[in-house]
C-alpha cells in the first residue's frame, strides 16, 4: 500500500534535520533514497556501542556522528517510497541510542542524561502531534533545536574534551526551557476547534 500525500508530505518534518543534514541534502536535490544511509548510519552507532563507545579513543566519538550526517543527503527527499516512513524511526534510534550509551558509559550522572533525552523526546512527540492536526511547528524551532544532526556533534564535540556532564546539562536545560516556552506560547496563540483536533492513538495509521 503506498503512503498518501499527506504523510509523504509529513515525512521530512519528522526527520527533525538541522543545520548539517539540510545543508547536505542541498547537494543531492532529492536524488538520493534516504532509507539506505539512515539504516547505516544505525548500524555503525549500534557497532560502536556494543564496542564500548565512551572508551573508543579520540576522533572515534565521530564515527556514528559521520555515519548520520551521510543520512543527511537524503533529507532533500520526497520520501515517497513504501519503506520511507521507517527514516524517522531509525534517526530517532540513533541519536537515543548514541547520547544514552556514551552519557552513562563515560559516566554521566543519570538525571542528566535522563533529562537531556526527555527534552529530545519532547520534542519529537510534540513534533509529530501538532503536525498531524494541522499546526506545524515552526522551521526555526528544529534550528534552534540545533536538529539531531547538531545534536550529536555537539555531545561528541564536549566528549573529546571530557565536557560531557557540563554539555548534558547545559543542552537539556536549554532545550527544557526552549521547547516549554515554544510549546506554551503556540498553544496559548492556537483558536481552539474540536471538530479537527486529531486523536494520534484513534487514528489509523
Amino acid at each position: 500500500m503506498s503512503i498518501s500525500a499527506t504523510r509523504v508530505n509529513e515525512i521530512p518534518t519528522y526527520r527533525d534535520d538541522g543545520w548539517c543534514g539540510l545543508f547536505l541534502g542541498r547537494f543531492t536535490a532529492g536524488a538520493v533514497p534516504p532509507l539506505l544511509p539512515a539504516l547505516a548510519g544505525m548500524v555503525v552507532t549500534g557497532v560502536l556501542v556494543l564496542a564500548g563507545l565512551a572508551t573508543l579513543p579520540g576522533l572515534t566519538l565521530f564515527a556514528p556522528v559521520i555515519a548520520l550526517l551521510f543520512a543527511g543527503v537524503g533529507s532533500s527527499s520526497a520520501h515517497d517510497g513504501r519503506l520511507d516512513w521507517l527514516v524517522p524511526p531509525l534517526l530517532r534510534v540513533t541519536e537515543y541510542l548514541f547520547i544514552a550509551a556514551l552519557g552513562l558509559g563515560a559516566g554521566v550522572a543519570s538525571p542528566l542524561v535522563y533529562a537531556l533525552l526527555g527534552a529530545i523526546i519532547f520534542h519529537h512527540y510534540d513534533l509529530v502531534y501538532r503536525t498531524r492536526q494541522g499546526n506545524r511547528p515552526p522551521e526555526w524551532l528544529t534550528r534552534a533545536a540545533l536538529g539531531w544532526d547538531g545534536r550529536m556533534l555537539l555531545i561528541a564535540l564536549a566528549g573529546l574534551f571530557d565536557w560531557l556532564p557540563f554539555a548534558y546539562g547545559v543542552l537539556a536545560g536549554y532545550l527544557w526551557l526552549l521547547f516549554a516556552w515554544e510549546s506554551t506560547t503556540s498553544w496559548l496563540a492556537t483558536p481552539r476547534d474540536g471538530d479537527k483536533a486529531v486523536d494520534l492513538e484513534e487514528e489509523a495509521v
